[in-house]
């Protein structure tokens, strides 16, 4: 098997040590390219006005300045050869939480989003910071070995059923110690109240600035969700799809299509 790894913290991060060191335990060839600094809520974005740089760090482990998807995109489309094309796309393990609306934001979860569009089945691997409300972001994350067992746990269930190649999985792991994990759970996602709003202020020149404000708190947080399952130590891993449509609205726009036309 050959493991194509990213992420959103950077090349230097200890969350994407952590999934290498599992990675190379169940792949033959495990390549990395990752974004050269923090690209964290980056999406899926594209950087299309300017040319990529690739910079090679040792054997098989590169960074880019690029987005996270920018690195998938890039390693798949073009930097990788044929045979050295993966079977499949990890990413994280991210110092921070991807629940619930935060995966419209994720870096992580877009770097395996790239890996699926390209017809590959891809993890996305995060760490929750239970102090912080399970925030993206905040304190430093503690227990990578927690993670790492996490990691290891998930690829050894692939050994005996595979993904399908249009799967993507986001996982979250509670960032506590091991023995205080409760085993894991399939999960959807949940959903959060409002952002907070944004924090004004000035620069040294006088001029206004506005920072981001944070995410706001957990809406829907039933016992299905994510939210609920980390927050009970339990790793949440949610299937997710890349279809927006609203399929059951459809007919209900064409009615209205029909009532509105001139």
């Amino acid at each position: 098997m050959r493991i194509l790894l990213s992420n959103d913290d950077g090349y230097l991060a200890p969350g994407l040590k952590s999934l290498k060191q599992v990675a190379e335990r169940f792949a033959t060839d495990v390549v990395v390219v990752a974004p050269d600094r923090d690209r964290s809520g980056a999406s899926n974005s594209l950087t299309l006005r300017n040319p990529l740089r690739v910079t090679e760090v040792s054997t098989n482990f590169y960074y880019l300045d690029g987005t996270p998807t920018d690195c998938v995109h890039v390693a798949l489309t073009g930097m990788l050869a044929d045979h050295e094309l993966p079977d499949m796309v990890l990413a994280g393990i991210n110092s921070g939480a991807n629940m619930g609306d935060d995966v419209l934001y994720s870096g992580t979860v877009a770097a395996a989003t790239e890996g699926r569009f390209l017809g590959l089945p891809a993890i996305a691997f995060s760490m929750v910071d239970m102090r912080g409300s399970g925030a993206p972001g905040g304190h430093q994350i503690k227990h990578f070995d927690t993670g790492e067992w996490a990691v290891e746990n998930v690829l050894t269930r692939l050994q005996s059923r595979a993904l399908e190649p249009d799967t993507i999985l986001n996982v979250n792991i509670p960032d506590v110690p091991l023995d205080q994990i409760k085993g894991f759970a399939a999960t959807r996602l949940g959903h959060r109240h409002k952002s907070e709003p944004v924090v004004k202020a000035q620069d040294p020149a006088g001029r206004e600035i506005y920072w981001v404000g944070p995410a706001g708190a957990e809406q829907d947080a039933g016992p299905d969700t994510d939210f609920y399952a980390v927050k009970n130590l339990l790793v949440s891993v949610t299937p997710l799809q890349i279809d927006l449509t609203r399929h059951n609205a459809i007919t209900d726009i064409e009615t209205w299509l029909q009532k509105t036309g001139g």
